[in-house]
């Protein structure tokens, strides 16, 4: 049978699509260090476990489209913390910051209409461009200057009269790179120029490293009516299977036009909600605590990889991901020889091969993102078969 024109534009996640070779790794005894994703292995609040056995009504019901009152009115107040004046009419409940995009994408765009996005990029972000049929036009940022933002006129070089925003990731999966004030003005002086949108994901806006403070796209007021703001409880209080995420935008007329979607789906999951709530209420320590420890790895990490003969790797400035260049003909090659043809004392590792990261085909295909979200002991097991292995596949196909 004849499948969509749609879906067959659809590639596989690069961040999944190796997991059957993992799998059957793990039917031979091997062990597998997970750092093809980021799921945290630090535990959620105590405060949300609790909630999952108290949530207080007999009956699992509807919820409001826009999301719970109470969880909006504590995520305005988080906000506010930081100094950003945000209200909880600011902000629509969304299943995870993947719905946010994919609305703020439907919300904005016709079919056949343009994102700028520099690459590389959020891979799944491509997805989301297909079902709301919009074209992602790319920015390329590269690894020598430390993927920092291209220059502003780069991006206006790509603006038609089909372009309606830019979307930007910071801190930035895959990179970790933290886009600075100066570059955050640039891009927004840029967008009301062109009387366009700029879409900031800011779900690891907790994990800056370095001493340096994140700065949130939302606290630039004056650019109001132009700023969507997409966030997730998935990372930073560990709750990836929660999918509670968030469109915040002082735009109302965005907001009504999203509402629109929301009501389509009906709600977002209630429990999940009531639990992201009880998440606020945990400490601040908790938090304090999972940013040192991300850094501890980073700087763990970052400093045994390169001690790998012949690597290149990235120096994230935030999030739990970095960017690596093998000295191999190409990643996902190498990834799969990990996981099907190669062990180093009972174990091997598992990336994402970073070429589908990039929107411009033939880009990054000797590099991969790897994510640091293991304790350091299993980094440091995960680099050492890294290591054994990049030895082991270039014997076998380089020499």
């Amino acid at each position: 049978m004849q499948m969509s024109h749609r879906i067959s534009g659809f590639q596989c996640s690069p961040i999944r699509r190796l997991v059957p070779y993992a799998r059957e790794a793990k039917k031979r005894g091997i062990h597998v260090y997970h750092l093809n994703i980021g799921q945290p292995d630090i535990k959620t609040p105590a405060e949300a476990l609790a909630a999952l056995s108290s949530f207080p009504d007999d009956i699992i019901a509807y919820g409001s489209s826009e999301g719970r009152d109470d969880l909006r009115q504590a995520w305005a107040e988080y906000y506010n913390r930081f100094g950003v004046g945000i209200t909880s009419d600011d902000i629509l409940i969304t299943t995870g910051g993947s719905e946010a995009i994919q609305f703020s994408f439907m919300t904005l765009c016709d079919p056949g209409d343009e994102i700028i996005i520099p690459e590389p990029y959020y891979t799944n972000v491509a997805s989301f461009a297909n079902i709301a049929m919009v074209t992602l036009v790319p920015v390329t940022s590269t690894m020598d200057e430390c993927f920092v933002l291209p220059d502003i006129g780069e991006f206006e070089k790509r603006i038609t009269p089909r372009t309606r925003g830019v979307l930007l990731c910071s801190p930035n999966n895959p990179t970790g790179h933290v886009y600075s004030p100066e570059e955050l003005t640039a891009l927004l002086e840029m967008c009301r120029r062109h009387d366009i949108f700029l879409i900031v994901d800011e779900v690891y806006r907790e994990f800056c490293y370095d001493g340096k403070t994140f700065i949130s796209v939302l606290a630039y007021p004056e650019y109001a009516d132009r700023v969507i703001c997409i966030d997730s409880f998935s990372k930073r209080f560990s709750m990836c299977g929660a999918r509670i995420g968030a469109l915040i935008t002082r735009n109302k007329e965005v907001r009504d036009s999203a509402l629109k979607l929301s009501q389509a789906r009906l709600c977002p999951p209630e429990v999940e909600q009531y639990v992201a709530c009880a998440a606020f209420r945990a400490p601040a320590t908790y938090l304090e605590d999972v940013k040192k420890e991300y850094e501890k790895r980073r700087d763990f990490f970052v400093a045994r990889l390169k001690k790998i003969p012949d690597i290149r790797v990235s120096e994230p400035l935030g999030a739990f991901y970095l960017v690596v260049e093998f000295p191999v003909d190409d990643a996902e090659k190498f990834a799969i020889f990990m996981l099907k043809d190669f062990s180093h004392d009972g174990s091997t590792t598992m990336f994402a091969p970073a070429e589908d990261f990039y929107v411009t085909k033939g880009i990054g295909r000797k590099q991969a993102r790897l994510a640091y979200v293991l304790n350091t002991g299993d980094l440091a097991a995960a680099a050492d078969c890294l290591e054994a292995g990049l030895a082991a596949y270039r014997k076998k196909y380089m020499s």
